[in-house]
C-alpha cells in the first residue's frame, strides 16, 4: 500500500481536518509517513486566511513538489487555499494532481485512488457541507492534549474576513456527537480538551435556538479522564452570564478566555462590522475578572484597518494599556479580495501598520512581564510536556497557557514525572512570556 505524507498549515480547525484525513487513510490501509522523501502521496492542507498564510501555503506546495522528482507520485492540495483558489492552483501549479475543498475532506481516500487512476480530481464548492460524524482521527498533538471542533463556518461576516467564503455558514455539531468524541479521546489518554470553532461562543445557536456553550460544557465536565477543558475563540458580545457561571462552577474548566476583540475604537469596530463597543468590552472584561478572579484573558488585535488614523490607534493603545490582557496577538490588516473592507478607502501604508504592531507588542511585553512577576511565590498547576536538555529543566503549560500560542513553565523536579502528568509548581522566576520554578514534592 502507498505511503502518505501530510503537511498541515494554519489554524487548529484546519489541523483537526488534517487529523481526520490521516485517520481515514490509515483505516483504509494506507501507511502514514512523517518523512516526505518516503511518501508516494503528499497532501498539503493549506491555509488561505490572510496574504501571508496564502504565500506560506504556495511555498509549501512548491517545496513538496520537488519530491515528485524522486518517489512522490501524487501531490494533493486540500484546505482553505485549495477551496478558495482551486482553479488558480490547477492552472498555475501544474504539479498538483488533485484539489479537495473544506467541505469534502472525508473523501480523501477516494480522491487518491481516482488520481492514481489518472483522473485530475477537483472536489470543491461544498463549503456548507458537514462531513459525517464518528470519522477516525489520528492526533498530531501530544497524546494528552486534543482539539475538539464543536462547529464550523461563520455567520458574523466581519468586513475583513474571508472565512464565510471558505468555510460557509455556521454549523454546530450536536452535544451528543461532541460528547461521544470527547469520551473516545479520553479513552485514548487525552487529559486536556481544547474546544475550537470559528466562534465557539455562538455554539448551538443554529440547532438549539440559543447560544448553548454552557449546556455543552455541563456535559463535557462529566467525561471521565478529562481533567482540563479549555475554550478558544469566544466573541466578547456572546459571552453570557450563564457561560461565566458554568466556568466558575467547574474546576475542570480552565479559567482561560480567548476573546478576539480586534480593535477598541468604536468607529473602527463599526467599520469592521463587529457587534460590540469599547464600553461593552470593558464591562464584559470587568465581569469576567470579578467572577473568575484568576482568569487568563487572551486576545487578538488587528492594526492598520482601512481608515485607522493615529487617533483611532491611540484609542486602541490606551485600551490595551488599561485592560492589561494576559496574552495578546497582534496582526496587520490583510486586504483580502471579495471582502467588503478590501474596497474601503484610506488603506493604511504597510510601514505604518508595522510601526503600530511594534508599538502594541512593546507595550504588551511590559504588561506581560508585570503580570508574570505577580505570580512569584504562587503554586500553579502544570501539565508536563517534556524535558529541556539545554536548561536541564522540565517544562509544561499552566492552566493559563494554551498549546502552541502561549508561554511555558520551566521547573526542576525531585520526584519522577512523565509527559502528560498534571503537577503543582511553585513559581520562583518570571520573564515576559515564561515562568520557572520548582515542582512541589508529593
Amino acid at each position: 500500500m502507498y505511503n502518505i505524507g501530510l503537511v498541515s498549515l494554519g489554524c487548529a480547525k484546519n489541523q483537526t481536518d488534517a487529523e481526520t484525513m490521516l485517520g481515514i487513510l490509515a483505516s483504509d490501509g494506507f501507511n502514514i509517513t512523517y518523512d516526505a522523501s518516503d511518501a508516494d502521496v503528499i497532501i498539503v492542507n493549506t491555509c488561505g486566511f490572510i496574504e501571508q498564510a496564502k504565500q506560506e501555503s504556495i511555498d509549501a506546495i512548491l517545496e513538496m513538489a520537488k519530491y515528485k522528482e524522486d518517489r512522490c507520485k501524487l501531490l494533493i492540495a486540500t484546505g482553505c487555499l485549495a477551496e478558495r483558489y482551486s482553479k488558480e492552483i490547477l492552472t498555475e501549479l501544474p504539479e498538483v494532481d488533485a484539489v479537495l475543498g473544506t467541505g469534502d475532506y472525508d473523501k480523501i481516500a477516494r480522491v487518491i485512488k481516482d488520481a492514481f487512476a489518472g483522473e485530475k480530481v477537483v472536489i470543491c464548492g461544498n463549503i456548507n457541507r458537514t462531513p459525517p460524524s464518528h470519522l477516525p482521527r489520528m492526533l498530531s498533538t501530544p497524546p494528552y492534549t486534543a482539539y475538539l471542533k464543536i462547529a464550523d463556518g461563520c455567520d458574523n461576516n466581519c468586513t475583513y474576513c474571508a472565512i464565510p467564503l471558505i468555510r460557509g455558514h455556521f454549523r454546530s455539531r450536536s452535544i451528543e456527537d461532541i460528547t461521544d468524541e470527547a469520551r473516545r479521546l479520553a479513552e485514548s489518554g487525552v487529559k486536556e480538551l481544547i474546544m475550537i470553532a470559528q466562534d465557539t461562543s455562538r455554539y448551538g445557536s443554529d440547532i438549539y435556538g440559543k447560544n448553548s456553550l454552557d449546556m455543552l460544557l455541563e456535559e463535557l465536565v462529566k467525561v471521565e479522564g478529562i481533567e482540563w477543558i479549555r475554550v478558544h475563540y469566544l466573541y466578547p458580545e456572546a459571552i453570557t452570564d450563564s457561560l461565566i457561571d458554568v466556568m466558575a462552577k467547574h474546576g475542570k474548566i480552565c479559567n482561560y478566555i480567548d476573546m478576539p476583540v480586534q480593535h477598541a475604537d468604536n468607529y473602527i469596530l463599526r467599520r469592521m462590522a463587529r457587534r460590540t463597543t469599547r464600553e461593552e468590552m470593558l464591562d464584559k472584561i470587568e465581569k469576567i475578572r470579578k467572577k473568575l478572579p484568576d482568569c487568563t484573558i487572551r486576545t487578538s488585535i488587528i492594526v492598520g484597518f482601512p481608515g485607522e488614523t493615529e487617533e483611532h490607534f491611540k484609542e486602541l493603545y490606551d485600551f490595551v494599556k488599561t485592560v492589561k490582557f494576559d496574552r495578546m496577538g497582534v496582526f496587520t490588516y490583510s486586504q483580502e479580495e471579495d471582502t467588503p473592507a478590501a474596497s474601503f478607502p484610506n488603506q493604511v501604508d504597510e510601514a505604518v501598520k508595522n510601526e503600530r504592531l511594534d508599538a502594541l507588542m512593546t507595550l504588551q511585553q511590559g504588561i506581560s512581564l508585570d503580570l508574570n512577576r505577580a505570580k512569584l511565590g504562587k503554586t500553579i498547576e502544570v501539565i508536563v510536556e517534556g524535558y529541556d536538555e539545554d536548561s536541564f529543566l522540565f517544562y509544561g503549560r499552566s492552566r493559563g497557557d494554551s498549546i502552541d500560542v502561549d508561554g511555558k513553565v520551566y521547573f526542576g523536579a525531585e520526584d519522577e514525572i512523565n509527559e502528560g502528568d498534571i503537577i503543582k509548581v511553585k513559581v520562583l522566576d518570571a520573564s515576559e512570556y515564561d515562568l520557572s520554578g520548582q515542582a512541589v514534592t508529593k
